[in-house]
């Protein structure tokens, strides 16, 4: 339990960065944007992969991972449908669309929705540490956001945005839905969504 706790901490403290403009550039301006970009990314991804090796282990070992309540099968169901729009907003955020203006900040409403789904499907101490700390700190990102009225971050654009973005965003969410509930799912995670 204790790995996924660090690895939360670290990831979504790291996180916690942005959302303080003051402190962020505080920091940029000591050590240099890229220096910064550099640190930013290698903690972020040190904390996700801490974040995975700790709730596989959780998986591993049952008895470490106390299961708090059974959900109901159909539970299991919604988030299973649940996924689909989150993939497509997840697929969203990188590619500039119309669904993309539209969500606002697709990536934010992604990890929303699949936190969501997942804390609703399980009832065991990680995934309630897991899913309810990425739900709390999207919902705290997302008013962070509105109250400093930071814009959207849209990035470069790959493509300039019109309908075909949308089929596109729409084609490739969906593909990764299909990867993740046809055995992505399973070798990633270690647990089969179907």
């Amino acid at each position: 339990m204790m790995v996924l706790i660090v690895g939360l901490i670290l990831f979504l403290g790291i996180h916690l960065l942005p959302t303080s403009p003051e402190l962020r550039d505080g920091l940029k301006e000591r050590i240099g944007a890229v220096p910064y970009r550099v640190i930013f990314s290698l903690l972020s991804i040190a904390g996700l992969i801490i974040i995975i090796l700790g709730y596989h282990k959780l998986q591993l070992h049952p008895g470490k991972n106390p299961v708090l309540w059974q959900p109901p099968i159909w539970s299991r169901h919604i988030a299973i449908a649940l996924m689909l729009p989150a993939m497509i907003l997840l697929v969203a955020a990188v590619i500039p669309s119309r669904i993309r203006t539209a969500a606002r900040h697709p990536m934010l409403a992604a990890i929303k929705i699949w936190a969501f789904a997942h804390l609703i499907a399980n009832g065991d101490l990680g995934a309630l540490l897991l899913f309810g700390s990425f739900l709390a700190f999207a919902v705290y990102d997302r008013i962070s956001i509105k109250r400093r009225g930071a814009a959207a971050s849209h990035g470069a654009a790959l493509m300039p945005p019109g309908p075909m973005n949308d089929v596109v965003v729409i084609g490739l969410g969906i593909a990764l839905y299909a990867v993740l509930l046809f055995g992505g799912h399973q070798w990633l995670i270690g647990v089969s969504p179907l």
